[in-house]
């Protein structure tokens, strides 16, 4: 029963970040809480199929509400990070896999912690900066899924990035980058799809999820909402460096 609860747990998180509640955090929370009842790399395997499922739902409310320029700049070595990514998977074993979740996470907490003071920094636009974000997302994002925090790092450095520009452009880029995955998980073996149609009900339990964040976003305290995620996230993050 704890496990179908999880699993319940894992499609309301990914529902809610796609619906703009909470951001990346809730997504960060997955892959480490599926690491209590399975193998790391079937648990960073099981989140994309919802992960790509979800991005649909994203990129009806956000179509072409995204920015080309940034796109164009951090795409391509997004999709390096990803090929990168797959190749590192395919290397390591699932106590250093639970390490660097651990430790990835961790660092996607302190991305998100800064992104708030972000906007009060001098700072130089440069296009390696841009190109650097779109591969270390796309790395992070195949290891662990906590590849938004350095793409949401130098979106929100960008002069006249508007709210929706920044949710369009997040929405467009991740869902490649998902997508992008899948042909290297499939290669890796790493779909359990057994496991993946005994759980495909959780599928049904995303679009409602979806909509109930957009209707939450502008009715409840945001930042109670991410602390709230952000401290069992950084619990499990410990965890799963202590006893990878």
């Amino acid at each position: 029963m704890e496990e179908y609860i999880l699993y319940a747990i894992v499609g309301i998180l990914v529902g809610f970040s796609k619906g703009g509640l909470g951001g990346p955090v809730p997504v960060a929370l997955t892959v480490p809480l599926l690491t209590l009842i399975i193998d790391p790399q079937v648990a960073v395997a099981l989140v994309l199929p919802l992960l790509i499922f979800a991005d649909g739902f994203a990129l009806y409310f956000y179509w072409r509400q995204w920015d080309r320029q940034y796109i164009a700049l951090m795409l391509a070595p997004g999709l390096v990070g990803v090929l990168l990514g797959v190749f590192v998977l395919d290397a390591i074993d699932a106590a250093t896999l639970k390490r660097v979740i651990g430790g990835l996470t961790l660092l996607a907490l302190a991305f998100k912690v800064a992104s708030d003071r972000l906007a009060a920094l001098a700072y130089q636009p440069r296009g390696w900066h841009g190109i650097f974000a779109g591969w270390a997302s796309g790395f992070g994002s195949t290891l662990a899924n906590v590849g938004a925090p350095p793409f949401t790092a130098y979106l929100l450095l960008q002069p006249k990035m508007t709210p929706r520009r920044f949710v369009g452009t997040t929405t467009l880029f991740f869902a490649v980058m998902n997508l992008t995955k899948a042909p290297g998980f499939i290669a890796l073996e790493l779909f359990d799809y057994e496991l993946l149609l005994s759980i495909a009900w959780v599928f049904l339990l995303i679009p409602p999820a979806v909509l109930i964040a957009r209707r939450l976003i502008d009715r409840i305290n945001r930042q109670l909402f991410e602390l709230m995620m952000m401290i069992p996230l950084a619990a499990l993050s410990v965890y799963l460096l202590l006893t990878g």
